[in-house]
């Protein structure tokens, strides 16, 4: 799969909200707004994790239908993922 640059920057903003949080915690910051960073942190990843899943199904849907081959299985194995991911 190639993971283009609108996956990338999401990555590297998640690498920043996490580089984030552990300031925040040696601060001493208060445990509220410590855990509502780490909330969005996995907001931000589950998201990420969507928009791949996502464009690499679209893909192979297509590579499926081209080849005249069902996309069902395909499919299951992408929702499994995506369940399995949260």
């Amino acid at each position: 799969m190639e993971y283009n640059a609108q996956m990338k920057n999401r990555m590297k903003r998640i690498e920043g909200q996490v580089r984030g949080l552990v300031r925040m915690m040696e601060e001493q910051k208060d445990c509220r707004d410590v855990v509502t960073q780490m909330s969005a942190v996995r907001s931000a990843l589950d998201k990420t994790a969507a928009l791949i899943v996502s464009t690499n199904l679209e893909r192979c849907i297509r590579e499926e239908q081209e080849a005249g081959e069902s996309s069902e299985e395909l499919i299951k194995e992408a929702v499994n993922l995506l369940v399995k991911s949260r």
